[in-house]
């Protein structure tokens, strides 16, 4: 386990460019090591410029995007057409727009409800993907935000996901919303090799300053589990965020 990197960056659009110059990074990496790249990737409004970026000139040719495997961290439990779904997100603003195989998306089957989309979207990762040493998954990267509660993926603060040690995917109940959410469990997230946390606006000023200086506990601050067994943290915060 490695210590944190902070790096903070001037606006949303700067810290969005560094984040697609990790992540054609990290494709070229794997591709050297001659093998695909297994990256999550989740919903929100922060990801969105950096896809939007993804997908433009040029940096939309610098991606070898045959060699891409592209998974989501988490989902809500509504079909891939609804406004709510992480998925419409990502083929909107990325996946319409780049030469990815459909082949390489894996999709959570959220329309099943949440507890068969996560044990049907479990087993899919399990027949396709490499395993660790230990029995997990090893994704190149894993792209995440942070909630103004401290909730990362959709492990949410209480929630008995936070508890989770076997599982790769799961039916998280949560409470203050009333609802369940599909995600990735912890896990998966600290088997990774790396993982980057997107942060923007100052909205997020309070939860960033707690997580980063270890002011509260996991069950309180989700965001604070994440920490790879061998992996790396990146947090990539624009200066509204750090405030």
């Amino acid at each position: 386990m490695t210590e944190p990197v902070v790096q903070i960056y001037p606006d949303l659009d700067s810290l969005s460019a560094a984040a697609a110059a990790v992540f054609v990074q990290t494709v070229q990496t794997a591709l050297s090591r001659g093998r695909d790249a297994w990256i999550a990737l989740s919903g929100g409004s922060t990801p969105r410029r950096l896809y939007e970026t993804l997908a433009g000139f040029p940096r939309r040719e610098r991606v070898p995007w045959d060699c891409v495997q592209i998974v989501q961290v988490d989902e809500r439990p509504v079909p891939p057409d609804s406004p709510d779904s992480n998925y419409r997100l990502l083929r909107e603003t990325l996946l319409e727009r780049v030469p990815v195989p459909p082949a390489h998306v894996h999709r959570i089957p959220a329309e099943l409800g949440a507890a068969e989309a996560a044990d049907s979207y479990e087993e899919e990762l399990k027949a396709a993907m490499p395993l660790g040493p230990d029995g997990f998954p090893q994704f190149d990267l894993i792209l995440l935000g942070l909630g103004d509660d401290g909730h990362t993926a959709s492990l949410f603060p209480r929630s008995p996901g936070l508890r989770e040690k076997e599982r790769w995917v799961i039916a998280n109940p949560v409470e203050k919303l009333g609802v369940e959410r599909i995600t990735l469990t912890y896990p998966v997230l600290n088997h990774a090799v790396r993982v980057a946390f997107l942060v923007s606006g100052s909205g997020k000023n309070a939860a960033l300053g707690a997580v980063l200086r270890g002011l509260r506990t996991v069950e309180d601050l989700p965001a604070r589990g994440v920490n790879p067994v061998t992996g790396s943290v990146i947090w990539m915060v624009d200066s509204a965020a750090v405030g």
